[in-house]
């Protein structure tokens, strides 16, 4: 069965760096688009990323260009997005999703990032 679990989120200071992770299992890993979303206190789910199944290309939210860099190690099935420069508008559940953005098929239950000074 499909899983995606999301790790590495926490409490971070603006400026701050962190490294999410989404350990996925149950599908051809590399045969997928991944991408990465967001959900913001009142303002709803919006995208921040995607990547290519073999990480050839990568997309960016205008918000977080810059600044976030989303990658995939194929061999061990994982996702990642580093963020650099956190700013309190980061502030959100972070999302792995299997396929593009708000269209996946396969959402893992999110990793939250809050960021406060």
């Amino acid at each position: 069965q499909v899983q995606l679990v999301e790790s590495g989120g926490g409490l971070a200071q603006p400026g701050g760096s962190l490294k999410l992770s989404c350990a996925a299992s149950g599908f051809a890993f590399m045969s997928y688009a991944m991408s990465w979303t967001r959900r913001v206190p009142g303002k709803g789910i919006e995208w921040v990323s995607g990547i290519y199944g073999d990480g050839s290309e990568t997309y960016y939210a205008d918000s977080v260009k810059g600044r976030f860099t989303v990658s995939r190690d194929n061999a061990k099935d994982t996702l990642y997005l580093q963020i650099y420069n956190l700013k309190p508008e980061d502030t959100a559940l972070y999302y792995c999703v299997r396929g593009w953005g708000l269209d996946g098929d396969w959402w893992g239950q999110g990793t939250q990032v809050t960021v406060s000074s």
